[in-house]
């Protein structure tokens, strides 16, 4: 079993993700965000980064008058949000209803289920993705539905992916290395050892977006925030 010492840690982390959550949405609703779709951003990607996000969102949550750097990092919290939100999906479906998992060859192609969570992961986020993207560049570009999507999908798709190799580099190193690997343990989306592990991913993530992020910007292919 993991040491009590992981779950009491587990589960205050949790706590102040939820907490930082509630806080954001509160402050959205007293400090409207320039663009609609961040009042969702902030607060989602308030669950992973806790006080990190509220100190930046403090210091940085204006429009137009931030450094480039700071930018692509609200676009890629901007990647990382429909992130979240897919894999929280995902995770928690596969879990009520583990038959969505054979279209991803699980069990019979995969020995290990992970791997098919993380393609019903991957199919969620990029749709859930697709969308904040669409709200975001469509009201600025003026696009209707069918270019607005394309263009989102255009902006999405590595990003996405990008942060995705993040956080499952990161679940695998918890997965096999720590829980079965350490302690000898199956650890699923029932369990608040496998969300804090994800908490830590999704800042992987991040890292691993950010660069692309910063190109897709430079090109003009995903919109400055």
């Amino acid at each position: 079993m993991t040491p009590f010492w992981f779950t009491a840690l587990s589960w205050i982390s949790l706590a102040v993700g939820v907490i930082s959550f509630l806080y954001l949405v509160v402050e959205m609703r007293r400090n409207p965000p320039h663009m609609a779709i961040m009042a969702w951003v902030w607060p989602i990607c308030g669950l992973f980064a806790g006080p990190l996000i509220i100190w930046f969102h403090s210091r940085h949550s204006g429009h137009g008058d931030a450094p480039f750097p700071i930018s692509v990092a609200k676009g890629t919290l901007h990647c990382g949000a429909g992130c979240t939100l897919g894999d929280i999906s995902a995770e928690s479906l596969a879990l009520a209803i583990p038959a969505l998992l054979i279209p991803f060859g699980w069990p019979d192609f995969w020995d290990h289920k992970i791997f098919a969570l993380w393609g019903l992961d991957y199919v969620f986020a990029l749709v859930i993705g697709i969308v904040f993207q669409y709200f975001s560049i469509a009201p600025m570009r003026g696009l209707g539905l069918g270019e607005g999507l394309k263009e989102a999908a255009k902006a999405d798709v590595a990003s996405l992916t990008s942060w995705q190799v993040g956080m499952y580099g990161m679940m695998a190193i918890f997965h096999f290395a720590v829980f079965k690997g350490l302690w000898g343990v199956e650890i699923n989306a029932a369990d608040p050892e496998f969300w804090f592990a994800m908490q830590i991913a999704m800042m992987a993530g991040f890292v691993t977006a950010y660069p692309v992020n910063w190109l897709l910007i430079r090109k003009g292919i995903k919109e400055e925030m």
